[in-house]
């Protein structure tokens, strides 16, 4: 019996994993196709400047973007729920490593809820993300709150979420939810001025 529970909830959760990426290729599709009919990106933010922000990080120490400045940047918004946050990390991590001493850095914004009007709720909130990142051997700054400025990036409908910034602070990829490990380094390599 406990079988047949395991098995159910094994497919269950393999059925809205394919209804979820079903939904996100259809934003994608509609997206690509608004834009081949003249329509406006839904990016308002590609080609400009970054927008800027100041967050905390885990011990409350405040980072903000602009400490960055001359780095090409990966900003990641991800959650510890987000499955397919938890498939990317790994290759931000190798990549981050691998691309560290050429000036690129990785920023992981959570957009975890947090409470901040209950110092112990926050606390363990707190101690969730930060276990989500001892787990996936996350080396690079991890901010939280990050639905707090998830607007000027023109919104967070999709996780992961992430936005390349080159060295002189602007724009130049967007990724809405999980794609390849190839894709992500070419967009790193974009936003380290390589083509």
């Amino acid at each position: 019996m406990k079988r047949n529970a395991v098995v159910f909830t094994a497919v269950l959760l393999i059925l809205a994993f394919v209804a979820w990426a079903g939904w996100v290729n259809f934003k994608a599709r509609f997206k690509s196709s608004s834009q081949a009919a003249g329509q406006p990106s839904a990016s308002a933010v590609q080609g400009k400047p970054a927008p800027a922000f100041t967050l905390e990080d885990l011990s409350g120490k405040k980072v903000s973007l602009a400490d960055y400045r001359g780095k090409a940047v990966l900003i990641n918004f991800w959650a510890t729920w987000c499955t397919p946050c938890a498939i990317e990390t790994p290759w931000l991590v190798e990549l981050r490593n691998q691309y560290a001493a050429q000036g690129f850095e990785v920023l992981g914004i959570s957009v975890d809820d947090i409470d901040r009007g209950d110092p112990v709720k926050l606390k363990e909130e707190k101690q969730g993300i930060a276990r989500f990142v001892r787990k996936m051997q996350m080396p690079y700054p991890v901010l939280i709150d990050g639905d707090s400025i998830g607007q000027p990036y023109g919104g967070l409908d999709v996780l992961p979420s992430s936005f390349f910034v080159d060295r002189n602070g602007n724009l130049v990829a967007e990724q809405m939810g999980v794609t390849s490990k190839e894709d992500i380094e070419a967009k790193i390599k974009r936003a380290l001025g390589e083509r």
